[in-house]
C-alpha cells in the first residue's frame, strides 16, 4: 500500500469518526432523573428555586447544587490550530471538542467547548471573564504568541476560578518532567546543561521558563526564531523574545548547537540536520516536538549519535511528549480543592509526579495498551504512557496538594486524597 494510499485512507477514517454516528465528539447528559411530573417538579419549576435562594444566600452553595465544580471550558479563537495556523474560531471547534473528550475520558471532568469571534485583545478577554464563573475552571487553546501570553495574564487577574493555556502550561510540563529524567539517567547536570531551543513561540516560551524553575541557567539558554539566534542586539524582539535575547555573537543553529547538551525543537519538520546533531555534546538529549513530523527523525537521529535521548510528540516513537499526560489532572487537582488559580508550586508538583511515575514498574494493563512486552525507566521510557490509569491520582493528588500548600486552594485536601 502506498504512503498517499494509506492517507488518504487516514483521512477518510478521521472524517468519519467525527461525523458518524452523529456528528462531534462530545453530548449533554444528564445526571438526574426527568421521567415524571415529580421529576420534572424538582429539576425545574417549582422546585429549582430552592437551589436558588440558597445560592443567592452564599455563592459557594453553587459549588454544591450546580456542576460547576466538574466543569471546565476549552476556549479558542481559532488562531493558531494545532499546526495548521489561523483557520478562525469555527474550524478550531473540532479540536476544542476533541480536548473536552480528553478531559472526560482522562479525568472525568465535563467539559464544553466555547469558540470565541471578537476583534481586538480586549474583545476576547472581556467575553471569556464575563462568562468564567459559569466553570469551576478555563482552558486556554490554540491562541497565537505573543497575543496568548497578554491574553491569559489579564484572565489570571480578573478570573475567580483557574485559567491555563494549556499550549505553553501543559507542553512545559511533560517536557519538564521528560527532560530531567533524560538529565539524570545521562548524568548530566541541569544548572550546567546548555540548551538550544529551536523556535520561539508560546510552547517554547513556556518551555524554557519551566526549566529554568526547575533549575536550568537562562544565560546557558540559546533560543531561535525563523531569523535566528535571539540575541541581544536585535531590535526585533517583543518582550517574551526578549527575556531569552542571549549576549552573544554565535548567530545560527549550527554556532548554538556545538557543545550543546539538549536540543528542544518546537518549530518545524526537518529543521536539525544531521550535521548539526553531531557538534552536540557527549551524551545529547534531543526533543524533536514538531507535529506529525520532527525537527529530525529519530531513525535518523540514532544513525548519527549512539549516546543520544530522544523524545518526540508522536505515539509511534518511544519518549512521546503528550500534554493528555498533564492537563485533565492540574485541573482535576484543582477543581477538587477549589483553586483560585494554577501557579508554578501545582505545575512543579505536576513535574515531579509525573517523572517519578515513570521511574516505578508498569503495570500489564500499561504495557498492553502500549502494545509492548516490556517497559523500564532508562533511554526508551523517560515518560510514562498517556493511558497509565496512575497519572490521574499522582497527578492530581500532587497538585491539589500543592495548591492548599500554596495558600491558593479554598476547600482542604477532600478524603480520597488523604491515603
Amino acid at each position: 500500500m502506498s504512503d498517499d494510499h494509506q492517507i488518504d485512507e487516514f483521512r477518510q477514517q478521521a472524517l468519519d469518526y467525527h461525523a458518524n454516528p452523529v456528528p462531534g465528539k462530545i453530548e449533554v447528559a444528564l445526571t438526574k432523573p426527568a421521567n415524571s411530573a415529580a421529576d420534572l417538579a424538582l429539576a425545574y419549576s417549582p422546585g429549582v428555586a430552592e437551589p436558588v435562594r440558597e445560592i443567592a444566600q452564599n455563592a459557594e452553595n453553587v459549588y454544591k447544587y450546580t456542576a460547576k465544580g466538574n466543569m471546565v471550558a476549552v476556549i479558542s479563537n481559532g488562531t493558531a490550530i494545532l499546526g495548521l495556523g489561523n483557520l478562525g474560531p469555527m474550524a478550531s471547534k473540532p479540536v476544542m471538542e476533541g480536548k473536552a473528550l480528553l478531559f472526560k475520558r482522562f479525568a472525568g471532568l465535563d467539559s464544553i467547548d466555547i469558540e470565541v469571534k471578537h476583534r481586538t485583545i480586549d474583545e476576547f478577554v472581556d467575553t471569556v471573564a464575563n462568562i468564567s464563573d459559569t466553570f469551576g475552571g478555563i482552558n486556554l487553546e490554540d491562541i497565537k504568541a505573543p497575543d496568548c501570553f497578554e491574553i491569559e495574564r489579564r484572565l489570571i487577574e480578573r478570573c475567580d476560578v483557574p485559567v491555563f493555556h494549556d499550549d505553553q502550561h501543559g507542553t512545559a510540563i511533560v517536557t519538564a518532567a521528560g527532560m530531567l529524567n533524560a538529565i539524570e539517567l545521562q548524568g548530566k547536570d541541569l544548572k550546567e546543561t546548555t540548551i538550544v531551543c529551536l523556535g520561539a513561540g508560546a510552547a517554547a516560551i513556556a518551555c524554557m521558563e519551566l526549566l529554568i524553575k526547575c533549575g536550568a541557567m537562562r544565560e546557558k539558554i540559546y533560543m531561535l526564531d525563523r531569523k535566528g539566534v535571539i540575541h541581544t542586539r536585535r531590535d526585533d524582539l517583543n518582550e517574551y523574545k526578549e527575556l531569552f535575547a542571549n549576549n552573544t555573537d554565535k548567530r545560527t543553529l549550527e554556532d548554538v548547537i556545538e557543545g550543546a547538551d539538549l536540543f528542544l525543537g518546537v518549530s518545524g519538520p526537518d529543521l536539525l540536520p544531521p550535521e548539526a546533531l553531531k557538534l552536540m555534546a557527549d551524551k545529547p538529549i534531543v526533543f524533536a516536538c514538531s507535529n506529525p513530523d520532527p525537527e529530525i527523525k529519530p531513525e535518523l537521529a540514532h544513525q548519527v549519535r549512539d549516546d543520544l535521548i530522544m523524545g518526540t510528540g508522536r505515539s509511534d516513537y518511544p519518549n512521546q511528549v503528550n500534554n493528555v499526560l498533564c492537563f485533565p489532572f492540574i485541573f482535576r487537582g484543582a477543581l477538587d480543592v477549589r483553586a483560585s488559580e494554577i501557579n508554578d508550586e501545582m505545575k512543579l508538583a505536576a513535574v515531579e509526579a509525573i517523572r517519578e511515575l515513570a521511574k516505578e514498574p508498569v503495570p500489564q494493563d500499561v504495557l498492553n495498551a502500549a502494545g509492548v512486552e516490556a517497559l523500564t525507566f532508562g533511554k526508551d521510557y523517560i515518560i510514562p504512557k498517556p493511558m497509565d490509569p496512575r497519572l490521574l491520582p499522582r497527578v492530581a493528588k500532587a497538585v491539589a496538594k500543592a495548591a492548599v500548600e500554596s495558600g491558593v486552594a479554598r476547600i482542604e485536601l477532600p478524603d480520597s486524597y488523604m491515603a
